[in-house]
């Protein structure tokens, strides 16, 4: 049994500290900020014992150092990645499986956003965490792979089971929303979460995590058999991941304009 703790870390950051129960093993997923980690731990009386890195950007590997220097931690990320994650000990590729204490952790690849991202999946807890592959409504940016790329980690992604919790690595849903009605606006499934979106930021609370099930029905990135959105961006009866690439090409320049 795994029980995850969110803690927001610098602007707009997710770290999550997941604890398997039965073990007592303790690991972040990411370390944007050592200090709010190290702070939470402490205040619970654990010890870090993995890190476990999505990919090498700095708000996910910047407390790397100062946590594997207080606790002794290892370090599991993608071997593709293995000279920009510090500290990289257990070098992880597609497929590969591991245990968490009690817990079964399921490797997938997820190149897009950047080449060497990976995510964990806990399928006895019906936990993924996506770093910066999906966001609520939304999914990262094409930093160092192509849309074919990203299409072929979401397309895989997406068929796992409807009760996925999805853990993103920031809190981006809302700001997300602008483009995603502009995209499909017809999608009543979206306008109903936008509404729950609101109301959780209203009363200060996050909108993270997200369904499998409702990222399938709402996030325009999963959604490239969308008639609505292949016209909405002009790329009508083409392939799948070449509609994702006109999505991601049109949610840059609404980004660049708003």
């Amino acid at each position: 049994m795994i029980e995850v703790h969110q803690l927001p870390a610098l602007s707009d950051n997710f770290a999550y500290v997941v604890r398997e129960k039965e073990s007592g093993l303790t690991a972040t997923i990411d370390t944007p900020d050592a200090k709010v980690i190290a702070d939470f731990l402490d205040k619970k009386g654990w010890k870090l014992d993995f890190i476990f890195n999505t990919h090498h950007h700095r708000d996910h590997v910047g407390g790397n150092a100062e946590l594997i220097s207080r606790y002794g931690c290892k370090v599991y990320g993608s071997a593709k990645d293995e000279k920009r994650i510090p500290g990289i000990e257990k070098k992880l590729k597609d497929g590969d499986e591991f245990f968490f204490g009690k817990e079964k952790v399921k490797v997938f690849s997820a190149d897009g956003h950047t080449i060497g991202h990976i995510v964990y999946w806990m399928p006895d807890s019906n936990i993924l965490f996506v770093g910066d592959t999906i966001f609520s409504l939304g999914c990262g940016k094409l930093f160092e792979g192509s849309a074919q790329q990203m299409w072929t980690t979401l397309a895989k992604l997406r068929e796992l089971p409807d009760s996925t919790l999805i853990y993103c690595a920031h809190e981006y849903t809302l700001e997300n929303a602008g483009y995603a009605i502009l995209a499909e606006p017809g999608n009543k499934d979206l306008k109903q979460r936008i509404e729950e979106c609101k109301a959780l930021r209203a009363a200060g609370k996050f909108t993270v995590p997200s369904s499998m099930a409702s990222e399938r029905a709402c996030n325009p990135f999963l959604r490239p058999e969308s008639k609505e959105i292949q016209r909405n961006v002009h790329a009508e009866g083409q392939e799948l991941w070449q509609v994702f690439g006109a999505t991601r090409e049109s949610k840059d320049e609404f980004d660049s304009r708003n």
